[in-house]
């Protein structure tokens, strides 16, 4: 067994269940992940004094780094979307959520569900956002509201889809894997 391997086998990392983890992918400290959750290439999570808790069916994409605040654990809801390059520091978030490219999250900030932060954004420390919210900018702020339960929803499935591929040594989705994912209603 490898080192890295070791590590997210230790004690105090809870996986349960998890959809794909990357071999990559460094968890140190206190961790939770849910069940159905995926953790992507060379992820990055660090609870050495408060702890991380992963909801259930949400991706953690490629280079995300998930670190906790000085007096704040971090919380990621169900079937959310941490899109590449993020850093969640110590920062409460609602189920549903999607978070761009390259967005940043600081210590006690909370994102209210079915929210959207977008890529390169800057959410400063305290920072507190509603249900239904797009948020973006440096520092960010509200941009409008909206219910984006559906989109983000949409993106969490098929990255579900996607990572079960992964585990199966499938690195391509199929037409018809993304047709399932679309409602009928649409």
């Amino acid at each position: 067994m490898s080192e890295g391997a070791e590590l997210k086998d230790g004690p105090d990392v809870v996986l349960n269940r998890l959809a794909y983890l990357s071999p990559t992918a460094q968890l140190f400290g206190k961790i939770t992940i849910g069940e159905g959750s995926s953790v992507w290439p060379n992820v990055v999570m660090r609870a050495e004094v408060h702890e991380i808790l992963i909801g259930q069916s949400t991706n953690i994409q490629d280079f995300v780094m998930v670190h906790v605040g000085e007096r704040t654990l971090t919380t990621v809801g169900d079937d959310c979307s941490i899109t590449h390059h993020a850093t969640l520091h110590g920062c409460t978030i609602g189920d549903r959520c999607l978070f761009g490219i390259n967005a940043t999250i600081m210590d006690g900030a909370v994102i209210g569900e079915n929210s959207i932060v977008a890529g390169h954004s800057i959410v400063t420390e305290l920072s507190v956002f509603p249900e239904n919210s797009v948020i973006a900018g440096v520092p960010a702020k509200l941009v409008r509201r909206n219910d984006n339960s559906e989109a983000n929803l949409f993106n969490a499935r098929m990255y579900k889809v996607n990572a079960e591929n992964y585990t199966a040594r499938n690195y391509r989705l199929e037409a018809q894997q993304l047709a399932d994912l679309v409602p009928d209603d649409r």
